[in-house]
């Protein structure tokens, strides 16, 4: 029986995964048209995946050479000799691809392996691979996988300068060499140069100038998605929804292929066993229990992600500004620090403006940034957990009562508004207050296209039951009559009857507390600090 699967490659006998075969069809055509490029992309975005299912399609007419620098260390890389020596080995360790490696070009990879005083240089490998190209029966291409593994050093920058003579003489001179070549890695090339020479005038020389545009969707969609888990179905007839779980993993995830597959493994594997069976696991209750566990991981990518923002403080302050206070930061392909959080997998382009890259990092990143202030002790966190047992009634979260307690802590805290108030200290201050009560048993989310310094909607998974609560500064009675048919319309979308607003306002003739105001068939408890 298959299993989804999150480490390594994925292997369609064995695994459930979505079918990649327009996604193959796709870079194929870069291939045929013996283009040389680099996939770059995050981590544990099925980059190993995709090369193991690129190889299967062109086993028939092409040679493929798929290898990964995984397997050379970093002292291989220290000498071009070492990295020769390493280069050879890599065939010998594949013994398939090895035994049908031609006999004089494998006679040459034996002698380069066994020379102890005068050893082979990358010229000479170099050499050894046009030959081979020339008396191969097909056209053949090299993959190389995990080239971050050639980080901080000289002679991988050589390796690729090699390749791009070879291919500029394939233009000028014919020369036989490889159809096309493959890196896939998470850190591009630039930025590879960028470490080893960090001076403007080598910055941007990189060797892999002659690079084909890589533009193929490495995500997974809603289409490709509700596929695996028709495949699923068949298996284990559940009696799930596909298309309707296959759009909520897509809207969690935005198809980033780990993500996709943890929220199945962990439904078809842990959720099933909490929920008594498989046809309770597969239901929006059990998405929502399988991404409450899996905020709880401490996962290697979410290390990767958090790693990333320790070591970069830069992209950690954007990141906080965008999810704590609702800032706009402009999509600049040229400026470095965007780059990097793209490169990382931490954002995206939406519409020319900077975007968390999906809505499982958000819910991460929040829990992390939240976590930090509760660990100073902040009075709105420690509040929130001493009266939590007061707001669950027969499995329901009382949200009026909520909006209640938060503005008369609020109050009692801080006293009247003033104008140095930011709204962003509201959000996080009800964030704080709202997370140890649904802490362990519920989810929230705060809705990206709501997400700006006029306004907030919080979305909260509690049981089964959803509530939404817009945040918001008070501007007026004109302002407010709007805040109220767009909620009223958000509740639309959710099939919801009854939402809650909080606003933050400095009038100092405002009556605080929560009231009920009926807007249209909509029940709204409206709160004011």
């Amino acid at each position: 029986m298959k299993k989804f699967n999150t480490t390594a490659v994925c292997i369609p006998s064995m695994h459930y995964m979505v079918d990649l075969t327009e996604r193959v069809a796709e870079i194929r055509k870069m291939i045929d048209a013996g283009e040389y490029f680099t996939i770059n992309r995050a981590r544990q975005y099925g980059k190993t995946t995709t090369l193991a299912a690129l190889q299967r399609a062109l086993k028939d007419q092409y040679v493929v050479l798929n290898l990964s620098f995984a397997r050379i260390t970093h002292a291989n890389f220290e000498t071009e000799q070492s990295f020769v020596k390493s280069f050879c080995r890599l065939f010998k360790k594949n013994q398939v691809l090895y035994r049908s490696i031609p006999e004089p070009i494998k006679e040459q990879f034996e002698d380069y392996l066994s020379r102890k005083k005068e050893k082979a240089e990358m010229d000479e490998l170099f050499l050894t691979l046009g030959e081979w190209c020339e008396i191969s029966e097909k056209p053949i291409v090299l993959f190389v996988d995990e080239v971050d593994s050639a980080t901080n050093n000289q002679v991988f920058l050589d390796f690729l300068a090699l390749l791009r003579d070879e291919y500029i003489s394939r233009g000028i001179a014919n020369a036989s060499t490889f159809q096309s070549v493959v890196l896939a890695g998470v850190t591009d090339v630039k930025h590879l140069k960028r470490k080893i020479r960090p001076d403007d005038e080598h910055k941007v020389n990189s060797p892999w100038n002659i690079a084909a545009d890589f533009k193929v969707d490495m995500s997974l969609s809603e289409t490709g998605i509700k596929g695996m888990l028709d495949e699923y179905e068949a298996d284990h007839h559940t009696g799930m929804d596909t298309a309707a779980i296959a759009k909520e993993i897509r809207e969690y995830t935005n198809g980033y292929p780990f993500l996709v597959s943890r929220i199945c493994q962990l439904m078809d594997e842990d959720v099933s066993k909490r929920f008594g069976s498989d046809a309770k696991a597969w239901t929006k209750a059990g998405m929502n229990e399988a991404i409450k566990m899996l905020l709880a991981e401490n996962n290697t990518l979410f290390q990767s992600v958090t790693g990333k923002l320790y070591n970069y403080p830069n992209l950690r302050t954007a990141i906080r500004c965008i999810l704590m206070e609702g800032m706009k930061i402009a999509y600049n392909a040229q400026q470095d620090d965007i780059n990097q959080m793209l490169m990382y997998g931490l954002i995206q382009n939406d519409h020319n403006n900077v975007r968390v890259s999906n809505r499982i990092f958000e819910m991460m990143l929040y829990n992390l940034f939240l976590t930090e202030e509760e660990l100073k002790l902040n009075i709105f966190s420690r509040a929130g957990d001493l009266e939590k047992n007061r707001f669950v009634e027969d499995g329901r979260l009382n949200m009026r009562l909520i909006l209640d307690r938060f503005i008369a802590t609020y109050t009692e805290v801080f006293g009247p508004l003033e104008e140095r108030f930011k709204e962003k200290d509201g959000r996080e201050q009800f964030l704080l207050y709202l997370k140890p009560i649904i802490n362990g048993t519920g989810n929230y989310y705060i809705d990206a296209q709501t997400r700006d310094h006029t306004r907030t909607d919080v979305i909260v998974d509690y049981l089964g039951q959803q509530y939404i609560i817009e945040l918001k500064i008070w501007h007026g009675n004109k302002r407010h009559e709007e805040g109220e048919k767009q909620i009223s319309e958000y509740l639309d979308y959710f099939g919801l009857t009854t939402g809650y607003m909080l606003s933050f306002n400095f009038n100092k003739h405002k009556t605080t507390g929560v009231n009920p105001v009926h807007v249209g068939d909509k029940l709204l408890y409206e709160g004011t600090v």
